[in-house]
Protein backbone atom coordinates (compact mmCIF):
# COMPACT_ATOMS: atom_id res chain seq x y z
CA UNK A 1 0.00 0.00 0.00
CA UNK A 2 1.60 3.20 -1.28
CA UNK A 3 2.46 5.93 1.63
CA UNK A 4 1.00 9.10 1.98
CA UNK A 5 2.89 11.20 -0.14
CA UNK A 6 3.07 8.25 -2.99
CA UNK A 7 -1.19 8.92 -2.21
CA UNK A 8 -0.84 12.54 -3.02
CA UNK A 9 1.51 12.27 -6.43
CA UNK A 10 -0.91 9.98 -7.53
CA UNK A 11 -3.64 12.38 -7.11
CA UNK A 12 -1.96 15.19 -8.42
CA UNK A 13 -0.76 13.46 -11.54
CA UNK A 14 -4.29 11.92 -12.29
CA UNK A 15 -5.84 15.56 -11.07
CA UNK A 16 -6.78 17.43 -14.03
CA UNK A 17 -6.00 21.50 -12.33
CA UNK A 18 -7.84 23.05 -15.07
CA UNK A 19 -11.11 21.19 -14.80
CA UNK A 20 -10.92 21.33 -11.13
CA UNK A 21 -9.60 25.14 -11.34
CA UNK A 22 -13.03 25.57 -13.13
CA UNK A 23 -15.06 23.15 -11.01
CA UNK A 24 -13.71 25.62 -8.30
CA UNK A 25 -15.26 28.74 -10.00
CA UNK A 26 -18.42 26.64 -10.70
CA UNK A 27 -18.97 26.25 -7.14
CA UNK A 28 -18.42 29.20 -5.89
CA UNK A 29 -20.71 30.95 -7.95
CA UNK A 30 -23.15 28.62 -6.79
CA UNK A 31 -22.83 29.39 -2.94
CA UNK A 32 -22.55 33.09 -4.24
CA UNK A 33 -25.88 32.97 -5.59
CA UNK A 34 -27.24 31.51 -2.49
CA UNK A 35 -25.47 34.00 -0.30
CA UNK A 36 -27.05 36.95 -2.06
CA UNK A 37 -30.54 35.43 -1.62
CA UNK A 38 -30.08 34.73 2.09
CA UNK A 39 -28.27 38.18 2.42
CA UNK A 40 -31.38 39.82 0.48
CA UNK A 41 -33.79 38.30 1.99
CA UNK A 42 -32.30 38.29 5.32
CA UNK A 43 -31.25 42.01 5.10
CA UNK A 44 -34.53 43.48 3.46
CA UNK A 45 -37.43 40.95 4.81
CA UNK A 46 -37.03 42.33 8.34
CA UNK A 47 -37.32 46.39 6.88
CA UNK A 48 -40.33 45.67 4.36
CA UNK A 49 -42.19 42.47 4.91
CA UNK A 50 -45.03 42.71 6.82
CA UNK A 51 -45.43 41.05 9.92
CA UNK A 52 -47.59 38.21 8.88
CA UNK A 53 -44.54 37.19 6.56
CA UNK A 54 -42.26 36.18 9.43
CA UNK A 55 -43.23 32.41 9.28
CA UNK A 56 -42.60 31.96 5.15
CA UNK A 57 -39.81 34.30 5.22
CA UNK A 58 -38.37 31.96 7.87
CA UNK A 59 -39.01 28.32 5.79
CA UNK A 60 -37.30 29.88 2.80
CA UNK A 61 -34.26 30.98 4.69
CA UNK A 62 -34.24 27.29 6.57
CA UNK A 63 -34.31 26.18 3.00
CA UNK A 64 -31.82 28.15 1.34
CA UNK A 65 -29.40 27.58 4.39
CA UNK A 66 -29.60 24.11 4.37
CA UNK A 67 -28.93 23.98 0.71
CA UNK A 68 -26.24 25.68 1.15
CA UNK A 69 -24.11 23.70 3.89
CA UNK A 70 -24.88 21.01 2.07
CA UNK A 71 -23.51 22.27 -1.57
CA UNK A 72 -20.15 23.13 0.76
CA UNK A 73 -19.93 20.05 2.54
CA UNK A 74 -20.09 17.62 -0.10
CA UNK A 75 -17.75 15.09 -0.09
CA UNK A 76 -16.67 15.88 -3.82
CA UNK A 77 -15.95 19.46 -2.29
CA UNK A 78 -13.35 17.98 0.08
CA UNK A 79 -11.80 15.91 -2.78
CA UNK A 80 -11.64 19.26 -4.93
CA UNK A 81 -9.99 21.23 -1.93
CA UNK A 82 -7.39 18.80 -1.68
CA UNK A 83 -6.47 18.25 -5.21
CA UNK A 84 -5.97 21.56 -5.81
CA UNK A 85 -3.89 22.77 -2.36
CA UNK A 86 -1.36 19.86 -3.91
CA UNK A 87 -0.99 21.87 -6.75
CA UNK A 88 0.00 25.54 -5.38
CA UNK A 89 2.38 25.95 -8.23
CA UNK A 90 -0.28 26.04 -10.58
CA UNK A 91 -2.36 28.32 -8.92
CA UNK A 92 -2.59 31.90 -8.15
CA UNK A 93 -2.74 33.93 -5.04
CA UNK A 94 -6.68 34.44 -5.26
CA UNK A 95 -7.02 30.68 -5.91
CA UNK A 96 -5.11 30.25 -3.24
CA UNK A 97 -6.90 32.46 -0.72
CA UNK A 98 -9.97 30.87 -1.59
CA UNK A 99 -9.23 27.40 -0.83
CA UNK A 100 -8.26 28.42 2.81
CA UNK A 101 -11.29 30.23 3.40
CA UNK A 102 -13.53 27.75 1.67
CA UNK A 103 -11.29 24.98 3.87
CA UNK A 104 -12.33 27.39 7.08
CA UNK A 105 -15.84 27.68 6.08
CA UNK A 106 -16.68 24.00 5.43
CA UNK A 107 -14.59 22.84 8.28
CA UNK A 108 -17.11 25.12 10.58
CA UNK A 109 -20.06 23.35 9.15
CA UNK A 110 -18.98 19.82 8.42
CA UNK A 111 -20.05 17.99 11.60
CA UNK A 112 -23.22 20.07 12.37
CA UNK A 113 -26.10 18.32 10.88
CA UNK A 114 -27.33 20.66 8.10
CA UNK A 115 -31.14 20.11 8.99
CA UNK A 116 -29.84 21.63 12.30
CA UNK A 117 -28.16 24.58 11.09
CA UNK A 118 -31.50 25.19 9.08
CA UNK A 119 -33.72 24.93 12.03
CA UNK A 120 -31.37 27.39 13.94
CA UNK A 121 -32.24 29.65 10.83
CA UNK A 122 -35.75 29.43 11.10
CA UNK A 123 -35.43 30.27 15.24
CA UNK A 124 -33.49 33.21 14.97
CA UNK A 125 -36.18 34.60 11.66
CA UNK A 126 -38.52 34.11 14.54
CA UNK A 127 -36.96 35.45 17.69
CA UNK A 128 -36.33 38.72 15.65
CA UNK A 129 -39.74 39.34 14.83
CA UNK A 130 -40.59 38.43 18.81
CA UNK A 131 -37.34 40.38 19.36
CA UNK A 132 -38.76 43.12 17.74
CA UNK A 133 -42.81 43.18 19.33
CA UNK A 134 -40.88 42.64 22.79
CA UNK A 135 -38.99 45.86 22.42
CA UNK A 136 -41.80 48.24 21.84
CA UNK A 137 -43.69 46.34 24.28
CA UNK A 138 -41.38 46.23 27.14
CA UNK A 139 -41.93 42.62 27.65
CA UNK A 140 -39.34 40.48 28.32
CA UNK A 141 -41.26 37.51 29.43
CA UNK A 142 -42.21 37.04 25.74
CA UNK A 143 -38.54 37.05 24.12
CA UNK A 144 -37.18 34.90 27.27
CA UNK A 145 -38.30 31.68 26.30
CA UNK A 146 -36.74 32.40 22.51
CA UNK A 147 -32.97 33.48 24.05
CA UNK A 148 -33.03 30.23 25.95
CA UNK A 149 -33.24 28.10 22.94
CA UNK A 150 -30.84 30.50 20.57
CA UNK A 151 -28.31 29.31 23.39
CA UNK A 152 -29.10 26.21 23.78
CA UNK A 153 -29.04 25.27 19.77
CA UNK A 154 -25.75 27.72 19.85
CA UNK A 155 -23.86 25.53 22.46
CA UNK A 156 -25.11 22.13 20.29
CA UNK A 157 -23.49 23.47 17.27
CA UNK A 158 -20.49 24.68 19.08
CA UNK A 159 -20.13 21.04 20.95
CA UNK A 160 -20.30 19.19 17.09
CA UNK A 161 -18.05 21.50 15.75
CA UNK A 162 -15.30 20.78 18.63
CA UNK A 163 -16.56 18.77 21.64
CA UNK A 164 -13.26 19.84 23.31
CA UNK A 165 -13.42 23.51 23.07
CA UNK A 166 -15.62 26.13 25.58
CA UNK A 167 -19.12 26.50 23.13
CA UNK A 168 -18.47 30.65 23.87
CA UNK A 169 -14.65 30.39 22.60
CA UNK A 170 -16.09 28.59 19.32
CA UNK A 171 -18.37 31.53 18.80
CA UNK A 172 -15.71 34.33 19.60
CA UNK A 173 -13.79 32.75 17.28
CA UNK A 174 -16.34 32.69 14.54
CA UNK A 175 -16.69 36.47 15.15
CA UNK A 176 -12.77 37.15 15.05
CA UNK A 177 -10.65 34.57 13.69
CA UNK A 178 -8.29 33.22 16.58
CA UNK A 179 -9.78 35.17 19.59
CA UNK A 180 -11.42 33.42 22.59
CA UNK A 181 -11.84 34.17 26.13
CA UNK A 182 -8.39 34.72 27.14
CA UNK A 183 -7.50 37.01 24.28
CA UNK A 184 -10.74 38.95 25.80
CA UNK A 185 -9.57 39.20 28.76
CA UNK A 186 -6.57 40.61 28.38
CA UNK A 187 -7.88 43.10 26.46
CA UNK A 188 -11.13 43.83 28.70
CA UNK A 189 -8.46 44.46 31.32
CA UNK A 190 -6.32 46.81 30.14
CA UNK A 191 -9.43 49.07 28.55
CA UNK A 192 -11.15 48.97 32.28
CA UNK A 193 -7.82 49.91 33.77
CA UNK A 194 -7.78 52.91 31.04
CA UNK A 195 -11.12 53.66 30.80
CA UNK A 196 -12.58 52.99 34.92
CA UNK A 197 -10.39 55.81 36.35
CA UNK A 198 -10.13 58.11 33.31
CA UNK A 199 -14.47 58.22 33.65
CA UNK A 200 -13.92 58.53 37.13
CA UNK A 201 -11.47 61.81 36.99
CA UNK A 202 -14.16 63.14 34.03
CA UNK A 203 -16.87 62.87 36.14
CA UNK A 204 -14.89 64.94 38.94
CA UNK A 205 -13.87 67.42 36.50
CA UNK A 206 -15.00 70.93 37.20
CA UNK A 207 -14.98 71.32 33.12
CA UNK A 208 -18.30 69.87 32.30
CA UNK A 209 -18.53 69.45 27.91
CA UNK A 210 -22.38 70.04 27.36
CA UNK A 211 -24.32 68.79 24.61
CA UNK A 212 -27.32 72.11 24.93
CA UNK A 213 -26.62 73.45 22.12
CA UNK A 214 -28.29 70.29 20.02
CA UNK A 215 -31.43 70.30 22.41
CA UNK A 216 -34.44 70.75 20.46
CA UNK A 217 -36.93 68.69 18.03
CA UNK A 218 -35.35 67.85 14.64
CA UNK A 219 -38.12 67.20 11.69
CA UNK A 220 -37.84 63.57 11.25
CA UNK A 221 -38.05 63.57 6.82
CA UNK A 222 -35.32 66.26 7.18
CA UNK A 223 -33.13 64.08 8.95
CA UNK A 224 -33.60 61.22 6.76
CA UNK A 225 -32.19 63.68 4.07
CA UNK A 226 -29.31 64.50 6.57
CA UNK A 227 -28.60 60.81 5.90
CA UNK A 228 -27.73 60.76 2.81
CA UNK A 229 -26.29 63.90 2.84
CA UNK A 230 -24.19 61.93 5.50
CA UNK A 231 -22.79 58.93 3.01
CA UNK A 232 -21.96 61.75 0.52
CA UNK A 233 -19.81 63.35 2.93
CA UNK A 234 -17.96 59.83 4.00
CA UNK A 235 -17.54 58.98 0.05
CA UNK A 236 -19.99 56.16 -0.08
CA UNK A 237 -21.21 54.80 -3.40
CA UNK A 238 -25.05 55.84 -3.39
CA UNK A 239 -25.58 53.67 -6.52
CA UNK A 240 -24.70 50.49 -4.67
CA UNK A 241 -26.74 51.46 -1.61
CA UNK A 242 -30.22 51.22 -0.25
CA UNK A 243 -31.57 52.89 2.48
CA UNK A 244 -34.03 51.95 5.03
CA UNK A 245 -35.83 52.23 8.00
CA UNK A 246 -35.54 49.97 10.97
CA UNK A 247 -35.88 49.64 15.22
CA UNK A 248 -32.27 48.84 15.40
CA UNK A 249 -29.74 50.44 13.06
CA UNK A 250 -27.73 47.65 10.47
CA UNK A 251 -26.09 47.14 7.24
CA UNK A 252 -26.28 44.24 5.25
CA UNK A 253 -26.80 43.19 1.77
CA UNK A 254 -25.40 40.14 -0.23
CA UNK A 255 -22.95 41.89 -2.68
CA UNK A 256 -20.20 44.83 -3.19
CA UNK A 257 -23.10 46.63 -6.00
CA UNK A 258 -25.86 46.14 -3.29
CA UNK A 259 -25.44 47.29 0.37
CA UNK A 260 -27.79 48.03 2.64
CA UNK A 261 -28.44 50.31 5.71
CA UNK A 262 -31.32 50.47 7.71
CA UNK A 263 -31.67 52.97 10.81
CA UNK A 264 -33.70 55.45 12.51
CA UNK A 265 -34.22 58.89 13.74
CA UNK A 266 -35.42 60.36 16.75
CA UNK A 267 -36.83 63.80 16.70
CA UNK A 268 -35.27 64.70 20.08
CA UNK A 269 -32.17 63.54 19.01
CA UNK A 270 -30.24 64.25 15.76
CA UNK A 271 -26.85 63.38 16.81
CA UNK A 272 -27.97 59.76 17.04
CA UNK A 273 -28.71 59.41 13.11
CA UNK A 274 -25.92 61.52 12.42
CA UNK A 275 -23.70 58.99 14.66
CA UNK A 276 -25.65 55.98 13.45
CA UNK A 277 -24.89 56.91 9.73
CA UNK A 278 -21.45 57.76 9.96
CA UNK A 279 -20.97 54.40 12.03
CA UNK A 280 -22.90 51.97 9.60
CA UNK A 281 -21.35 54.06 6.19
CA UNK A 282 -18.11 52.88 7.68
CA UNK A 283 -19.44 49.35 7.24
CA UNK A 284 -20.47 49.91 3.70
CA UNK A 285 -17.27 51.34 2.69
CA UNK A 286 -15.78 48.06 3.96
CA UNK A 287 -18.25 46.09 1.46
CA UNK A 288 -17.93 48.63 -1.39
CA UNK A 289 -14.38 48.52 -1.13
CA UNK A 290 -13.16 44.91 -1.65
CA UNK A 291 -11.62 43.74 -5.01
CA UNK A 292 -14.14 43.71 -7.39
CA UNK A 293 -12.12 40.36 -8.38
CA UNK A 294 -13.59 39.16 -5.66
CA UNK A 295 -17.26 39.40 -6.28
CA UNK A 296 -18.14 35.89 -6.67
CA UNK A 297 -15.94 34.20 -4.63
CA UNK A 298 -15.81 33.27 -0.82
CA UNK A 299 -13.13 36.34 -0.58
CA UNK A 300 -16.35 38.92 -0.70
CA UNK A 301 -17.50 41.08 2.08
CA UNK A 302 -15.09 42.02 5.35
CA UNK A 303 -12.73 39.57 6.53
CA UNK A 304 -14.20 39.56 10.42
CA UNK A 305 -16.41 41.52 12.88
CA UNK A 306 -13.33 43.14 14.96
CA UNK A 307 -12.22 44.45 11.35
CA UNK A 308 -15.55 45.17 10.14
CA UNK A 309 -16.44 47.76 13.16
CA UNK A 310 -13.05 48.80 13.17
CA UNK A 311 -14.24 50.28 10.24
CA UNK A 312 -17.48 51.50 11.15
CA UNK A 313 -16.61 52.59 14.47
CA UNK A 314 -13.21 54.66 12.96
CA UNK A 315 -15.29 57.08 10.53
CA UNK A 316 -18.35 56.99 13.42
CA UNK A 317 -15.53 58.15 15.95
CA UNK A 318 -12.19 58.85 14.74
CA UNK A 319 -12.97 60.70 11.99
CA UNK A 320 -16.77 61.61 12.93
CA UNK A 321 -16.01 62.62 16.47
CA UNK A 322 -12.85 64.70 15.94
CA UNK A 323 -12.84 68.48 16.59
CA UNK A 324 -10.98 68.80 12.74
CA UNK A 325 -14.33 67.39 11.66
CA UNK A 326 -16.49 68.95 13.48
CA UNK A 327 -16.73 71.92 10.34
CA UNK A 328 -17.44 70.30 7.50
CA UNK A 329 -20.19 67.70 9.65
CA UNK A 330 -21.48 71.08 11.05
CA UNK A 331 -21.96 72.64 7.16
CA UNK A 332 -23.84 69.62 6.32
CA UNK A 333 -26.17 69.23 9.28
CA UNK A 334 -26.64 73.02 9.21
CA UNK A 335 -27.60 73.20 5.31
CA UNK A 336 -30.99 71.00 6.54
CA UNK A 337 -31.74 72.76 9.67
CA UNK A 338 -30.62 76.44 9.09
CA UNK A 339 -32.47 77.76 12.18
CA UNK A 340 -31.83 75.40 14.68
CA UNK A 341 -28.20 75.19 13.89
CA UNK A 342 -26.95 78.81 12.90
CA UNK A 343 -25.38 79.87 15.80
CA UNK A 344 -23.99 76.50 17.04
CA UNK A 345 -20.50 76.70 16.32
CA UNK A 346 -17.71 73.87 15.33
CA UNK A 347 -16.17 73.62 19.12
CA UNK A 348 -19.66 73.73 20.44
CA UNK A 349 -20.37 70.62 18.02
CA UNK A 350 -17.29 69.33 19.30
CA UNK A 351 -17.90 69.80 23.15
CA UNK A 352 -21.33 67.94 22.63
CA UNK A 353 -20.76 65.26 20.78
CA UNK A 354 -18.18 64.11 22.87
CA UNK A 355 -19.85 64.30 26.60
CA UNK A 356 -18.33 61.42 28.49
CA UNK A 357 -21.78 60.72 30.18
CA UNK A 358 -22.88 57.15 31.56
CA UNK A 359 -26.32 56.28 30.05
CA UNK A 360 -28.37 53.27 28.89
CA UNK A 361 -28.26 53.30 25.09
CA UNK A 362 -24.93 51.41 23.91
CA UNK A 363 -25.69 52.73 20.34
CA UNK A 364 -25.54 56.38 21.78
CA UNK A 365 -23.06 56.28 24.30
CA UNK A 366 -20.01 58.33 23.95
CA UNK A 367 -15.90 56.71 23.20
CA UNK A 368 -14.91 56.63 26.51
CA UNK A 369 -18.01 54.81 27.91
CA UNK A 370 -18.66 53.08 25.11
CA UNK A 371 -16.32 50.01 26.03
CA UNK A 372 -18.24 49.67 28.88
CA UNK A 373 -21.42 48.86 27.65
CA UNK A 374 -19.80 46.36 25.16
CA UNK A 375 -18.22 44.66 29.01
CA UNK A 376 -21.77 44.32 29.84
CA UNK A 377 -22.77 42.04 27.45
CA UNK A 378 -19.27 39.74 27.27
CA UNK A 379 -19.80 39.09 30.83
CA UNK A 380 -24.39 38.22 30.51
CA UNK A 381 -22.89 35.79 27.32
CA UNK A 382 -20.50 34.00 29.56
CA UNK A 383 -22.34 33.04 32.51
CA UNK A 384 -25.39 32.09 29.65
CA UNK A 385 -23.26 29.74 27.83
CA UNK A 386 -22.03 28.56 30.57
CA UNK A 387 -24.71 27.56 32.66
CA UNK A 388 -24.59 29.85 35.74
CA UNK A 389 -27.32 31.92 33.89
CA UNK A 390 -30.60 31.35 31.94
CA UNK A 391 -32.86 34.19 29.97
CA UNK A 392 -34.84 34.73 32.79
CA UNK A 393 -31.63 36.22 35.00
CA UNK A 394 -30.87 38.55 32.42
CA UNK A 395 -32.65 41.61 33.09
CA UNK A 396 -31.48 41.50 37.15
CA UNK A 397 -27.71 40.83 35.69
CA UNK A 398 -28.17 43.95 33.23
CA UNK A 399 -29.47 46.17 36.09
CA UNK A 400 -26.52 44.96 38.42
CA UNK A 401 -23.86 45.53 35.80
CA UNK A 402 -25.34 49.13 34.64
CA UNK A 403 -24.89 50.09 38.07
CA UNK A 404 -21.65 48.98 38.94
CA UNK A 405 -20.24 49.59 35.47
CA UNK A 406 -21.55 53.03 34.50
CA UNK A 407 -23.45 53.76 37.69
CA UNK A 408 -27.24 54.34 35.79
CA UNK A 409 -30.35 52.29 36.89
CA UNK A 410 -32.16 50.58 34.32
CA UNK A 411 -35.50 51.39 34.12
CA UNK A 412 -36.91 48.89 31.93
CA UNK A 413 -35.44 46.29 29.63
CA UNK A 414 -36.41 47.82 26.64
CA UNK A 415 -33.42 50.37 27.71
CA UNK A 416 -32.17 47.42 29.41
CA UNK A 417 -31.66 43.65 27.79
CA UNK A 418 -34.21 44.33 24.88
CA UNK A 419 -31.90 47.01 23.25
CA UNK A 420 -29.95 45.05 20.71
CA UNK A 421 -31.19 43.32 18.07
CA UNK A 422 -27.70 40.88 18.19
CA UNK A 423 -29.31 38.25 20.51
CA UNK A 424 -32.27 37.39 18.83
CA UNK A 425 -30.23 36.76 15.73
CA UNK A 426 -28.02 34.75 17.46
CA UNK A 427 -24.91 36.74 16.87
CA UNK A 428 -23.27 35.48 20.13
CA UNK A 429 -19.54 36.29 20.95
CA UNK A 430 -20.37 39.54 18.49
CA UNK A 431 -20.99 42.22 20.81
CA UNK A 432 -16.68 42.24 22.01
CA UNK A 433 -15.85 43.01 18.41
CA UNK A 434 -17.39 46.57 18.52
CA UNK A 435 -14.91 47.83 21.63
CA UNK A 436 -11.92 45.43 19.79
CA UNK A 437 -12.84 47.27 16.17
CA UNK A 438 -12.33 50.35 18.08
CA UNK A 439 -8.72 49.50 19.31
CA UNK A 440 -8.02 47.93 15.62
CA UNK A 441 -8.97 52.06 14.03
CA UNK A 442 -6.77 53.88 17.18
CA UNK A 443 -4.14 52.03 15.97
CA UNK A 444 -5.00 52.37 12.41
CA UNK A 445 -5.08 56.31 12.82
CA UNK A 446 -1.37 55.96 14.69
CA UNK A 447 0.26 54.00 11.17
CA UNK A 448 -1.56 56.58 9.03
CA UNK A 449 0.15 60.07 11.08
CA UNK A 450 3.62 57.83 11.20
CA UNK A 451 3.10 57.36 7.24
CA UNK A 452 2.59 60.98 6.79
CA UNK A 453 -1.05 61.68 6.87
CA UNK A 454 -2.00 65.29 8.29
CA UNK A 455 -4.62 63.38 9.83
CA UNK A 456 -6.39 66.26 11.11
CA UNK A 457 -6.30 68.45 7.73
CA UNK A 458 -7.68 65.73 5.86
CA UNK A 459 -10.63 66.10 8.27
CA UNK A 460 -11.28 69.35 8.22
CA UNK A 461 -11.01 69.68 4.38
CA UNK A 462 -14.15 67.34 4.37
CA UNK A 463 -12.77 65.61 1.67
CA UNK A 464 -11.86 62.05 3.01
CA UNK A 465 -10.55 60.51 -0.18
CA UNK A 466 -6.98 60.21 1.45
CA UNK A 467 -8.39 58.26 4.56
CA UNK A 468 -10.56 56.19 1.90
CA UNK A 469 -7.19 55.57 0.20
CA UNK A 470 -5.43 54.11 2.71
CA UNK A 471 -7.98 52.02 4.31
CA UNK A 472 -8.68 51.02 0.90
CA UNK A 473 -5.46 49.67 -0.55
CA UNK A 474 -4.36 47.99 3.08
CA UNK A 475 -7.95 46.60 4.44
CA UNK A 476 -10.75 46.81 2.07
CA UNK A 477 -9.76 45.52 -1.23
CA UNK A 478 -8.20 41.96 0.74
CA UNK A 479 -11.81 41.27 1.57
CA UNK A 480 -11.51 38.09 3.60
CA UNK A 481 -8.45 36.85 1.47
CA UNK A 482 -6.22 37.97 4.83
CA UNK A 483 -7.09 37.73 8.64
CA UNK A 484 -7.41 40.81 10.62
CA UNK A 485 -3.56 39.84 12.61
CA UNK A 486 -2.77 39.46 8.93
CA UNK A 487 -3.83 43.39 8.34
CA UNK A 488 -3.28 44.84 11.04
CA UNK A 489 0.46 43.81 11.14
CA UNK A 490 0.96 44.72 7.32
CA UNK A 491 -0.80 47.94 7.49
CA UNK A 492 0.52 49.27 11.22
CA UNK A 493 4.06 47.49 10.56
CA UNK A 494 3.19 46.00 14.07
CA UNK A 495 0.69 43.37 15.67
CA UNK A 496 -1.98 44.46 17.23
CA UNK A 497 -1.71 45.93 20.65
CA UNK A 498 -4.50 48.33 22.71
CA UNK A 499 -2.09 50.55 23.71
CA UNK A 500 -2.61 52.53 20.79
CA UNK A 501 -6.23 52.29 22.04
CA UNK A 502 -5.92 53.38 25.49
CA UNK A 503 -3.57 56.01 24.91
CA UNK A 504 -6.29 57.69 22.13
CA UNK A 505 -8.76 57.78 25.26
CA UNK A 506 -6.69 59.06 27.75
CA UNK A 507 -5.09 61.89 25.25
CA UNK A 508 -8.32 62.83 23.85
CA UNK A 509 -10.63 62.96 27.35
CA UNK A 510 -7.84 64.64 29.30
CA UNK A 511 -7.91 67.50 27.00
CA UNK A 512 -11.28 67.80 27.14
CA UNK A 513 -11.92 67.63 30.68
CA UNK A 514 -8.76 69.26 30.79
CA UNK A 515 -7.86 66.96 33.37
CA UNK A 516 -4.78 67.82 35.54
CA UNK A 517 -4.76 71.51 34.81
Amino acid sequence: MPDTSDTQQLNAALANPRADMEALDDLERTLFSLRYALDEIGSLGPVIDPVRATEERGEAMATLEQTRVETLCEPAVGRLLDRLEQCPELLGDTHLAQIKILRRDRASLLDVPAAEQAAFSRLTCEANDVWRRAKAADDWASFEPYLDRIVGALRSMAGARDAQADPYDVWLNENEWGSDRAFYDRFFDQVKDCVVPLLADCMASRRKPSHACMDGSYDEERQWALAHDLMRLEGVDEDALWLGRTEHPFTGGPSTGFVLIASHVYPQNVLSNVFSMLHEGGHTLYEQGVDPSYRFTSLKGGTSMGMHEAQSRFFENIVGRSEAFAEPLLEVMRARFPGQLSRVTAHQLYLAENCAEPGLIRCDADELTYPLHIIVRYEIEQLLFSGEATAADVPGLWAEKYQRYLGVTVPDDARGALQDTHWSDGSFGYFPTYALGSAFGAQIKAAMVAGGMDFDAVCASGDLAPVRGWLGERIWRWGRSKDSGELIEAACGEPFSATCYTDYLTEKFTALYRLGA
